[in-house]
């Protein structure tokens, strides 16, 4: 039996992946901006742009996610068609 899905269609697990990219990119440039007052010498920013550095540990935990999520459909497909 063919396989029905396109080549280029999205798998389970990409917008889980795009979704923790975008967000880890926020994290890291919140993180940048957070660091920044260490070496410029001046006054530190207010408390939530340390929470805003958390977002780069949670889009990793999100990308994680979805490669999980993409190798398990993938294993799951590759077991339909051994059968």
């Amino acid at each position: 039996m063919a396989d029905k899905t396109q080549a280029n269609s999205p798998a389970p697990g990409d917008g889980l992946i795009r979704a923790g990219g975008i967000v880890f990119i926020i994290g890291a440039v919140a993180t940048l901006v957070t660091v920044a007052p260490l070496f410029l010498g001046i006054e530190a920013f207010p408390t939530y742009m340390f929470v805003l550095s958390m977002l780069m540990g949670v889009g990793f935990l999100m990308a994680g996610a979805g490669v999980l999520r993409s190798a398990a459909a993938g294993r799951r497909q590759a077991r339909t068609a051994g059968e």
